[in-house]
């Protein structure tokens, strides 16, 4: 196990970089990451979570949060209907209705139960409008994004054992023929 959690932090430290190299983690935005600890250990998804994947993720994605001043938004799993752990703070300032449930491993996965327990005024929201996103193992996060994603390449494409895919959002292209664009 000692050598899949070495890989999972060299991983991760990869897909912080790329995220730190991309122009996209703007002042304020909000990284939505859905994620199955058990598709990173090589396993099915929701079959085998792990408290020490999503502990070395978590570490890497707060450092990154906190040295970009970005926000990050926990996707649970299908047991509590993809609801979403974050700061109380971003709840209250994007106006989202908090819902009444605490994550826990076998009813929210072990990515938002670490998160809900290591956040400093965690919630949980059933429903967020996120900027950027990261699906680390199939966790299928399009309904946490803003209306436009656009998918993001990056060269480190997996984490341990699960396929990692990244995506952006852009505002929509509306008015015809005539309307102008940035």
């Amino acid at each position: 196990m000692g050598e899949l959690f070495g890989k999972v932090e060299r991983d991760m430290k990869a897909i912080t970089s790329e995220w730190q190299a991309s122009h996209y983690l703007l002042e304020g935005s909000i990284l939505v990451i859905g994620c199955s600890t058990s598709e990173v250990s090589g396993k099915d998804i929701g079959t085998s979570g792990s408290d020490k994947v999503a502990e070395i993720l978590f570490r890497q994605l707060h450092r990154l949060s906190k040295e970009n001043n970005i926000h990050l938004a926990f996707q649970g799993c299908e047991h509590i209907n993809r609801a979403i752990t974050i700061e109380r703070s971003v709840a209250e300032r994007k106006n989202l209705e908090i819902v009444s449930v605490i994550p826990a491993k076998n009813a929210g996965g072990s990515m938002a139960t670490y998160a809900y327990h290591h956040l400093e005024n965690p919630v949980v929201v059933e429903e967020i409008e996120a900027d950027l996103g990261m699906d680390i193992g199939h966790t299928f996060i399009g309904m946490h994004l803003k209306k436009v994603a656009v998918p993001i390449r990056f060269n480190q494409n997996t984490l341990g054992q699960a396929t990692v895919t990244f995506a952006r959002t852009r505002p929509k292209l509306i008015g015809g023929e005539r309307a102008i664009y940035k």
